[in-house]
């Protein structure tokens, strides 16, 4: 059965669900689970990668890593103009994802540095944030612990 580009069905579902449990686990593997073939998963994967419902990568667990930093930062705007914010906030060092959100954010990005003192540098004195018009406010929360959140490295 064809399926729309930006649809899944149940087999997607599945064979997303075992590549999140192990990434690296083979497609002979999840095909054998799933009771269909390999060139069905290998197509079925080739398929999300390339309408871009799915992307493979390695990710980090900052709690994991002594020397790192993770937050989230709340972002209002002044005016609307997100695209343009998200576009000059994705490219500062630091910066592993940047959300355009509802409620009283605007934006929402994630942050992973190695200490409080690169952290606050991030947000006030070397200016990478500050240098990003149309920002009127932001409300950062540091994030403690987590069991299933992985960040890029950047």
């Amino acid at each position: 059965m064809a399926l729309a580009s930006n649809r899944i069905d149940d087999l997607d579902r599945s064979i997303i669900l075992e590549l999140q449990e192990d990434a690296r686990r083979s497609y002979k593997e999840i095909a054998a689970k799933l009771s269909v073939s390999e060139s069905t998963i290998s197509n079925r994967v080739n398929r999300l990668v390339r309408t871009g419902i799915l992307k493979l990568e390695a990710r980090v667990d900052p709690f994991k890593l002594t020397n790192k930093v993770a937050a989230i930062v709340g972002i209002k705007l002044e005016r609307r103009g997100h695209m343009q914010a998200v576009s000059e906030i994705s490219k500062i060092p630091g910066v592993s994802a940047v959300y355009v959100a509802t409620g009283k954010y605007d934006l929402f990005i994630e942050v992973m540095e190695d200490t409080i003192a690169d952290l606050n540098d991030f947000l006030f004195h070397k200016s990478r944030l500050s240098r990003v018009k149309n920002i009127i406010s932001t409300e950062t929360f540091i994030l403690l612990s987590t069991d299933n959140k992985y960040f890029k490295l950047v």
